[in-house]
Parts: structure tokens; C-alpha cells; sequence
């Protein structure tokens, strides 16, 4: 199988332009045109990943956290990024990330957190704007049901659990074809009016292309004439964190224990219980700190993340208990995320779990 098709599957499930500003999600080294025989999946592309890869004859390495975060001036080998680049590069081994692009989509990272918590009705705790598009054409009445057709096939008109969803508006469009054109309707040089439907509809911004091909593929008119506006509408299905609801409120006692038996975890920093029952939890996997205000205004009794510093614990104030259960901890579920993403669509390509275990904390107890 090609590289390219295997990062096309995962790229539909979870886009790149979902990442944020700072990450390096995607491919990082190899060629997409590269006959792929097996791939590796870990949390972190870290030496001792790169040597299982090639022990196994795997070619493909796929983690969720990359490797090069930065820019790289030079390649000596005097750090463990660098050294994992030019071993991977030497072996002809292939490395991609999928980081917080994964993090941001509904039924990822934070999605198999809920999932493991049993959280009822889960939602993402704070959505994403500016991932929205609207398309406003003119099109002859009678050929406007098949450009709405054909916009909605390339993935337009979507909105939350709703499909081909556009609003259409009749009135008279007017027009006087030049030398060289070949109107659809009217004759040159003579100005013509042409009954029109004005059509709107929404698209997600990385199917731009694919809705403006299909636009001008299907329109009647030699020259079509389109607007496309930047939304600033929230998207509910993509963004920061989740939360959601237990089948059954608890003490916060009874919750943390739950929540280390279903995360696995070894030890869990938090915060006083609030002397409230946990009913309503927010999860965000890695250093979810910065969404501690968005998890008490929407009214949350436990935020469940990682990474939280000294003093970031006294804002809590005693509206809800933060529960640290580690970075590695709580996204050590990804990669057996991403073995079902992939194997759902190339059931019989070969795909590995890694054995390592890349926490690079340990606890004595």
C-alpha cells in the first residue's frame, strides 16, 4: 500500500488544519509515494521505537506525538530528535504524527477518555471558529437542483447531524455576452435576463477545492459567478477538550477511584474535594490547564488532565476538583485508537502495537 493512501484515511478522520498553531502534525519523514509493508504505532517516536520498527520490518511509524517540534538546523546525532530522524531517514522508515489535529476531532483522544469514563452525551467543551466556510452562486433555475446535488456529494451543506442543507432565494440575474463567448442562454451583444436561484450553503474549509471543482464541473454557465465568506460560527463537532455526564452522580472519592481503575493510572494529583457530588465531568488529554475556566463555566464538578503546575491547582477556588492523572496517562489509549481508525479501512494491512512503554516518568511507591 502507498503512504499517501493510508495518510489520506487518516487525514479525513482527523484534518490537518485542525492542529493547532504550535504543533507539527503529519508526515515527517518518507515519501508518500512509498510502498508501506507494516506500520508501528506508539504515543512517542523515541529511540528504542525506531530500532522495534526495524526488528519487526516495519517501515511506518505512526505516533502521536512528533518527534520534531522545532526546526531542525542540523542533523549530528547530538540529541535523542536527532538521532530518531537520521535512523529513521538511514533505515528508509517512515515517520508520522498525529497530534493535537487527533486531540481536536469528536471520537478522538479526548473522545476515548469519555468513553472510558462512561460520560453520557459528550460534547467538545470548547469549540473551534474560523474551520467554516459559506458558498453564495447564481444559478439558472432549472439546473439548480443539480449543482445543489453536486455541491452536497463533494461535502457541502453540513451542519451538526444535518446533510444538504442550503438556502435558495428565486429572482432575475442579467447578463450581455461578449466576442469569443459562447452563452448559455441569450444571444451576443445583446443584454439578457435569465430566471436564477441564488443558492447558499456551508462547507468545511479543507473541502474547498473539492466544492468549487464540483461547482464549476456541474454549473450551466462558461463563466460562473460564486462568493465564498469566512464564517466565524463555532464548529460543536471540533475543538478543545470534552465533557460529559456519569450514568450515576458520586463522591469524589468513589470518582477518583473510578478514575484510576478505568485510566490505569498510578497516582492521581488533585485538588480538595468541593463537598459536591461529581455528576458532570470535563477530560482533556496532555496539559489541559488552560481550559480550567471553560470547565467551570460550563459548570463541571471534576476536570479530568494533566500537566497542571503548584499554583495552577489553588484555581480550582473550590468549584470543582482537578484531577492530574499524568500526560502519558491519560493519552495512553491513542494508540489503540489509531490501530482501530486504520484498521477499520485496510483491515488486512499489517499494523503493530508497540511493546515499549515510552513514559518518560516513573514513580516510586
Amino acid at each position: 500500500m502507498r503512504l499517501a493512501l493510508l495518510i489520506k484515511h487518516l487525514e479525513e478522520y482527523a484534518p490537518l488544519n485542525y492542529q493547532e498553531d504550535y504543533d507539527n502534525s503529519g508526515l515527517l519523514t518518507g515519501d508518500l509515494n512509498q510502498e508501506i509493508t507494516g506500520a508501528l504505532v506508539a504515543l512517542d517516536c523515541v529511540e528504542e521505537i525506531v530500532d522495534e520498527a526495524i526488528d519487526k520490518g516495519c517501515n511506518l511509524i505512526i505516533t502521536h506525538h512528533p518527534i520534531v517540534f522545532k526546526g531542525l538546523k542540523k542533523l549530528t546525532g547530538k540529541n535523542y530528535v536527532e538521532r530518531v530522524v537520521l535512523k529513521a531517514i538511514k533505515n528508509n522508515i517512515a515517520l508520522y504524527a498525529i497530534h493535537t489535529n487527533l486531540d481536536s476531532v469528536h471520537n478522538g483522544v479526548n473522545g476515548v477518555i469519555c468513553k472510558r469514563l462512561g460520560l453520557k452525551q459528550p460534547r467538545i467543551l470548547e469549540p473551534r471558529s474560523g474551520l467554516l466556510k459559506k458558498l453564495v452562486t447564481f444559478c439558472p433555475t432549472a439546473q439548480a437542483g443539480r449543482v445543489r446535488e453536486a455541491l452536497f456529494a463533494a461535502g457541502a451543506g453540513n451542519i451538526g447531524g444535518y446533510s444538504e442543507c442550503s438556502f435558495n432565494a428565486d429572482g432575475a440575474g442579467t447578463f450581455k455576452a461578449g466576442p469569443g463567448t459562447q452563452p448559455f442562454a441569450g444571444e451576443k451583444g445583446i443584454q439578457h435576463q435569465e430566471a436564477e436561484t441564488r443558492i447558499e450553503t456551508v462547507f468545511l474549509i479543507q473541502n474547498e477545492r473539492k466544492v468549487l471543482l464540483a461547482l464549476l464541473e456541474n454549473h450551466p454557465y462558461e463563466e460562473v459567478a460564486y462568493d465564498i465568506y469566512p464564517l466565524e460560527n463555532k464548529l460543536d463537532s471540533v475543538g478543545t477538550g470534552m465533557i460529559g455526564w456519569l450514568e450515576e452522580e458520586m463522591e469524589a472519592a468513589e470518582f477518583l477511584a473510578l478514575l484510576k481503575s478505568r485510566m490505569n493510572v498510578t497516582v492521581i494529583r488533585h485538588t480538595r474535594p468541593t463537598g459536591k457530588k461529581i455528576k458532570k465531568v470535563a477530560v482533556c488529554g496532555g496539559s489541559g490547564s488552560f481550559l480550567l475556566g471553560h470547565a467551570i463555566a460550563a459548570g463541571a464538578d471534576a476536570f479530568v488532565t494533566a500537566d497542571f503546575k503548584y499554583h495552577e491547582f489553588f484555581d480550582a477556588d473550590g468549584k470543582l476538583v482537578i484531577a492530574d492523572i499524568g500526560h502519558f496517562e491519560s493519552e495512553q489509549f491513542t494508540s489503540d485508537l489509531l490501530i482501530d481508525i486504520i484498521r477499520e479501512k485496510f483491515p488486512n494491512f499489517a499494523i503493530r502495537l508497540t511493546e515499549h512503554n515510552t513514559n518518560p516518568i516513573n514513580y516510586f511507591i
